[in-house]
């Protein structure tokens, strides 16, 4: 059902995709918009490796909750750029491909957005105080994860 990295020397395994998803800050969403042509739109994520889970928050009224409910199949890009100079880049790239959910229990909304923060600021007063503050118009939205794959591109 999903295609694999045909280039076997620049696949990576499994385990590196994953270090990947939960040391990159930010990447691609890309679902099926209501007109037909894709929607895709940068976000900050939070992997949650025990899960197996990519969480986002966003608005509560939006384009995307429309699309979602729709269609909730999804695809999610990020890079992680190793090297580069003036002409060449070396990078990884993982795709993840899986359908979306929203999150309904409060205490994981919170719990999962403490963790997301985390990964900007390490200040506990002012993330606390954010989210109390924003808790009632944060959508917590999360992809249930059924394929990874990853490679390396040398442009060299």
């Amino acid at each position: 059902m999903f295609l694999e990295v045909k280039r076997i020397k620049q696949r990576l395994n499994i385990n590196e995709s994953k270090e990947i998803l939960k040391e990159t800050l930010r990447g691609s969403l890309s679902i099926n918009g209501l007109n037909g042509y894709p929607y895709v739109m940068p976000l900050n994520h939070y992997y949650d490796i025990k899960t197996n889970r990519l969480y986002f928050h966003g608005g509560k009224i939006e384009y995307k909750i429309d699309c979602v409910n729709n269609d909730n199949r999804c695809s999610y890009n990020v890079i992680k750029e190793e090297k580069s100079n003036d002409w060449y880049k070396i990078f990884k790239s993982v795709i993840v491909f899986g359908k979306i959910h929203f999150e309904n229990d409060i205490n994981e909304i919170i719990r999962i957005s403490k963790l997301l923060s985390y990964k900007f600021i390490k200040d506990d007063n002012y993330i606390d105080n954010e989210i109390k503050e924003s808790l009632n118009n944060i959508l917590m939205f999360y992809i249930e994860i059924e394929h990874i794959t990853g490679k390396i591109v040398n442009e060299r």
